[in-house]
């Protein structure tokens, strides 16, 4: 029988608290007290077809009594005459249904940081009512969030690196591995005028609240060694800041981006030009580096829809970037070494030329065979090398 047990009304009362709305209670939000729980109970033509487990019924939802209400109604049955059944089912309480589930101690621990809350930063209460059970699981760090905040609004946009934070009983792992909650309090006691509103996420931490940050490296060969940097006559694998890279202006003609760094570290020399070792889909580096707009900009990536939408995002910053070894006759020479592509990429590209275009339908249609793509690295050596002297030997 489907009627309602001590167990699935706890259930009822559990599916509450996984949801946050007990803990809210104890925060002041609006009550649901009493409570009245759904009841499944027995249907009229029951109480006689099966007699006997509706009384087995109404004896096990009376053991269960201590922790709920049950409401009960006289029924009149024309076989077994008058009767008394349980017809709601109500918990009276918080306390009830703090009891009825086992989170007294939870409850204690709760009452504990909002009360610590109160006293040293009332304006976090809100983020407690938002992530209550989050909070329960931070209440062992809470004090020391509490004084990362405090000290935060005493120190605005600090510019310093996280690990210059000096506070007692705090290390600078401890608020790096507490970014994600940090910004959520951040963002309740800061000043909007101090939040870069345009960085976000974990990535974004240092950016949007006014730390220093792990510096950016731009990692590029020399591919003339006539025009090496260091007189070194070696091989020149070098990587730099962002901030250094935008003010090189290095005096070359044309620049090669490969985001395989084999590929990069095998490039073979090329006279007036320079390789640079790609980031996927993060050209933000590259961009404030004014003076690649003047020079050849030569893009290679992967043969499949990801690698058409990275060179497509590098034309958003870099226009007159060009691709190579990225077209159907490339494709096509290499099929022993087809992989594929596990997830497609589906948009439109309008930043890819005509023939780019073309492949790039094909691959996220199938026109070949099912998800396939081409790794840059499986592109033969002597293909690139035979690329460099068909368009740039001297």
């Amino acid at each position: 029988m489907n009627w309602s047990t001590p167990s699935s009304l706890l259930k009822q009362v559990q599916k509450l608290w996984d949801k946050g709305t007990l803990l809210r209670e104890l925060a002041g939000e609006d009550t649901i007290f009493p409570l009245k729980l759904r009841l499944a109970k027995p249907r009229s033509g029951e109480l006689s077809d099966h007699f006997a487990e509706v009384q087995d019924w109404i004896t096990e939802l009376r053991g269960g009594a201590r922790l709920y209400r049950i409401v009960w109604r006289r029924v009149q049955h024309r076989v077994l005459g008058e009767n008394e059944l349980p017809n709601e089912i109500w918990v009276d309480t918080l306390d009830d249904a703090l009891s009825m589930i086992g989170k007294r101690r939870e409850e204690k621990c709760f009452r504990e940081v909002l009360e610590l809350t109160e006293q040293r930063n009332p304006v976090l209460k809100a983020w407690l009512v938002k992530r209550p059970l989050k909070s329960l699981e931070l209440a062992g760090e809470w004090e020391c969030l509490l004084c990362i905040v405090a000290w935060m609004k005493e120190h605005p946009r600090p510019e310093i690196y996280l690990r210059q934070v000096d506070l007692p009983g705090v290390h600078s792992k401890f608020i790096e591995s507490r970014r994600a909650v940090l910004a959520e309090l951040f963002d309740l006691m800061l000043e909007p005028n101090v939040i870069n509103e345009s960085a976000c996420g974990v990535k974004g931490f240092c950016n949007r609240y006014g730390f220093k940050d792990k510096p950016q490296l731009v990692r590029f060969r020399m591919l003339d060694g006539s025009q090496s940097l260091f007189p070194t006559g070696t091989d020149q694998d070098i990587s730099v800041p962002q901030d250094t890279f935008s003010k090189l202006d290095i005096p070359v003609e044309r620049i090669f981006i490969t985001e395989n760094e084999i590929n990069f570290l095998v490039f073979p020399p090329v006279s007036r030009s320079m390789v640079i070792f790609g980031a996927g889909y993060g050209f933000d580096v590259l961009a404030a580096a004014d003076w690649l707009h003047s020079r050849q900009l030569f893009y290679w990536g992967d043969l499949d829809t990801h690698g058409f939408a990275i060179l497509d995002q590098f034309r958003a910053h870099f226009p007159q970037a060009q691709s190579f070894l990225m077209d159907q006759e490339t494709f096509l020479a290499h099929k022993d070494y087809w992989g594929h592509e596990e997830h497609p990429e589906s948009r439109a590209l309008p930043r890819l030329t005509p023939e780019e275009g073309i492949l790039y339908e094909e691959l996220r249609n199938n026109a070949h065979g099912t998800k396939l793509r081409l790794e840059q690295e499986h592109i033969g050596y002597r293909w690139l090398q035979d690329f460099l002297d068909r368009h740039f030997a001297e």
